[in-house]
């Protein structure tokens, strides 16, 4: 005959083991914990609708006529005019040419930003030199001072060194930001311990040997979510390339301004040529999406 299991003993007084009075035991470990978040998935599935159905309602206008856009109530399904509609967004602007620009403009403004901005970040954090406090409080105050005051004086000087209709005229402009070096900063803060500092020097590393070896590693995720708002800001910045570039070298969101021209706008053309110049937006985010999750999860499991 086969023994019975003998139920667990205390090691210090040899009884079995109770459980404390009005506790009781859950069973089915993580499984059970699932079971009652079906309210959680209701609320997330109805975010998620209402976040996607903007971009879903701008495939439906791309793909239907202007007739189509008319009616009442309009159709909710995609229609049969997507090629054709892009067709006329390539006739009526030259939105190769602007695709091209704003990809060139947005990926230097991007690159160009989060490299310097980690870079400022990394000194406003770990280092110590003197005026480092009132030269950040002079940083963030810059974010006080409306764009708009500077235009001219900065078409002034575009004017001055010939730039004008030249993409370097939008590109230079935008390659720091005080937020961005805020931002950077107030990551480097949290995530970058002073001690792995330290020990670099001990280790004979240089300033520069610590920030490419051990701080851009560790500032990924930061400059993943600064690069991706980064690109956002500089692919659908419309008032001053408008001002630096001809139509003749547009980007974007200059093109889309040519498009649906008439007595009557053709919202269906305007719209596919507004998905044109979404698509890359999503690619970058497609991109960069991983590296944004990863340092979400990083942050909530650090402790």
């Amino acid at each position: 005959m086969t023994a019975l299991a003998a139920p667990p003993t205390a090691p210090e007084t040899g009884r079995p083991t109770q459980d404390p009075p009005g506790r009781r035991v859950r069973k089915g470990g993580a499984g059970q914990t699932m079971k009652g978040s079906w309210l959680s998935y209701l609320i997330l599935g109805f975010a998620l609708l209402i976040s996607a159905f903007p971009f879903y309602w701008t495939i439906v206008a791309a793909s239907r006529s202007n007739a189509d856009m008319a009616k009442v109530p309009p159709s909710l399904l995609p229609g049969p005019n997507l090629i054709k509609n892009f067709e006329q967004v390539l006739e009526e602007a030259n939105i190769g040419k602007a695709l091209l620009n704003s990809l060139i403009v947005s990926s230097s403004i991007t690159i160009g930003t989060v490299l310097c901005c980690t870079l400022a970040g990394f000194a406003f954090a770990k280092l110590k030199f003197r005026g480092r406090n009132a030269l950040l409080t002079l940083t963030i105050g810059t974010m006080m001072i409306p764009p708009q005051l500077g235009v001219i004086p900065l078409f002034m000087l575009i004017a001055e060194l010939q730039w004008v209709n030249q993409l370097q005229a939008v590109i230079l402009p935008g390659l720091v930001s005080a937020f961005g070096v805020f931002f950077m900063r107030q990551y480097l803060v949290q995530s970058l311990p002073d001690e792995l500092i330290e020990a670099a020097r001990v280790d004979g590393a240089s300033t520069a040997r610590i920030f490419w070896s051990i701080v851009i590693p560790i500032a990924r995720p930061g400059m993943a979510v600064l690069g991706m708002l980064t690109f956002m800001t500089a692919w659908n910045d419309f008032f001053w390339p408008i001002i630096a570039l001809s139509s003749q070298e547009p980007t974007v969101q200059v093109a889309l301004r040519q498009l649906g021209g008439g007595y009557v706008n053709d919202q269906s053309v305007i719209m596919a040529g507004t998905l044109l110049g979404t698509l890359p937006v999503l690619i970058v985010f497609g991109l960069l999406g991983r590296q944004i999750v990863g340092g979400i999860m990083q942050g909530a499991v650090k402790g």
